[in-house]
């Protein structure tokens, strides 16, 4: 609805343009809480949360329309008022730990450490990164202390190996950052995960 136009003055058609964005908003509100019955029983990823971030911009465009509509401001403010969304939406993803993030709602969240939901993909943690670390730990000091503590040995290895690449990565002062410094100071004050010795089956006369 251009403003100043006929159809903008149409009360009518004002309303049922209110009630078609209204209606697609609730349709993003819908796929938002699909999305997160589906995290629910397969767990979180990289793609699923660019997921919710997509919905939730979609539906702030659908807003920035009734706004706009309501307000009589032109498609120019609209358009400078999406960009504004996006630009703060990006620069706020710049201080958000993603692969943490996702690794912590699912060590939180798994079967291992609730005793309900699906079991960890642990291995899947492992691809997120350094920044997984620390959840990572926390699955591995819990399993050993499980019945399943043989089952973490393969995994704890990799995890050794993972730290010793990233110490060395990050005695390159280039490529500090103040995300990596706390990793850091968590890997230094940590104590290190013993690994779980594989149980000898018991053999007759031994």
């Amino acid at each position: 609805l251009r403003p100043g136009s006929e159809a903008s003055a149409d009360p009518l058609i004002r309303r049922l343009v209110y009630a078609w964005v209204a209606q697609n908003i609730m349709l993003v509100i819908s796929s938002i809480l699909r999305l997160d019955l589906y995290v629910g029983i397969y767990a979180l990823t990289y793609w699923r949360v660019a997921a919710f971030v997509w919905m939730g911009l979609v539906a702030a465009g659908l807003a920035l329309i009734i706004a706009r509509i309501a307000l009589r401001k032109s498609n120019e403010w609209l358009l400078s008022a999406n960009l504004l969304t996006l630009s703060l939406t990006l620069y706020a993803g710049c201080f958000i730990n993603f692969a943490a993030t996702i690794a912590n709602y699912n060590v939180d969240h798994s079967l291992e450490m609730t005793g309900q939901g699906i079991p960890l993909d642990a291995w899947y943690l492992h691809s997120l990164g350094p920044g997984a670390f620390p959840a990572l730990d926390r699955f591995l000091e819990h399993q050993g202390k499980t019945t399943a503590a043989g089952t973490v040995r393969e995994l704890a290895g990799v995890r050794g190996s993972d730290e010793i690449w990233y110490r060395t990565i990050q005695q390159n002062w280039r490529a500090w950052s103040f995300r990596d410094w706390r990793l850091l100071r968590y890997l230094d004050t940590k104590e290190p995960f013993v690994i779980p010795s594989a149980i000898e089956p018991s053999m007759p006369g031994r």
